[in-house]
């Protein structure tokens, strides 16, 4: 099967080509691009569109690529034994199945996220590199070998905030999903708000580009970010013509605080839009 895009998630053209070479070529699909920009939305509506299971692997600061395959729990297994448990006697009682594992034992091929691995240690790829080239494990405690029944679609995201190693980089395909140009903005805008008025949307679109065109933004707001802003302007029926009012007090638009995350910004924004309305 072929991914094609979904109702609910807007693909570009290279974005779909991206997801089927790395599907063709039994490799993991490595998505980098700004925070928002759907990036974990991918491997949902992926897993969806192909009627696989979803396994998700959300990585932290404290992440170790041991938590992905499994974790011996001594400790229950050292109170259990004083409690005189019968469990103890059997190790496996006490071994926790990671996100790869249960992708690896899934009775059909299945979707496996790791998401955010920029967030983890920088030694935190190479250590996941021979389990995701050949797609087995040995358990050392129980004395298996955990292979993939059906190698999993594997779909790696990076915020971009460490280098990934060039061995990792090697054995993945790459794309970048690039931030969405205004016709696409639309496209995702009327997905999520089909029935939002041809005004309001207009100039909430020329008021989100023109606030992340401000050069010099500390961050810049987002597509989810523009989705929740969206959000409250029909929640609180504002006027389309209030996005962009003339009014020398009203600089800046309703609601701004969907979109401008910072004091800096903020005053960044209303010092610029001040100087080129006075010109």
């Amino acid at each position: 099967m072929r991914f094609e895009g979904t109702e609910n998630y807007v693909a570009t053209d290279d974005l779909m080509m991206a997801v089927n070479a790395a599907i063709t070529l039994e490799r993991p699909l490595l998505i980098k691009g700004e925070p928002g920009t759907g990036k974990t939305m991918l491997a949902l509506e992926v897993a969806k569109a192909l009627k696989r299971p979803l396994y998700e692997w959300h990585i932290k600061s404290t992440t170790k690529a041991q938590h992905g395959l499994y974790e011996y729990d001594a400790v229950s297994r050292l109170r259990d034994s004083q409690l005189g448990d019968p469990r103890v006697k059997d190790i496996s009682n006490y071994i926790v199945q990671g996100m790869l594992w249960k992708a690896f034992e899934s009775a059909e091929p299945a979707v496996l996220l790791i998401d955010e691995v920029d967030k983890a240690d920088i030694e935190f790829p190479n250590d996941l590199l021979r389990e995701i080239d050949r797609m087995e494990f040995y358990v050392y405690e129980t004395q298996q070998l955990i292979k993939a029944t059906q190698r999993p679609l594997v779909i790696i995201t990076s915020n971009n905030e460490k280098e990934l190693p060039d061995a990792f980089l090697r054995r993945c395909f790459f794309h970048y999903i690039r931030f969405p140009d205004h016709e696409t903005m639309t496209e995702i805008v009327k997905v999520h708000f089909p029935d939002l008025k041809k005004n309001l949307l207009s100039q909430a679109l020329n008021a989100f580009f023109e606030i992340r065109d401000v050069p010099g933004l500390k961050k810049k707001p987002s597509t989810s970010e523009l989705l929740d802003w969206l959000k409250l302007l029909v929640a609180e029926d504002i006027p389309a013509e209030t996005l962009h009012s003339q009014d020398q007090h009203k600089i800046i638009p309703p609601l701004h605080g969907a979109l401008l995350k910072n004091e800096q910004d903020v005053h960044l924004f209303e010092r610029l839009v001040f100087m080129t309305r006075k010109k």
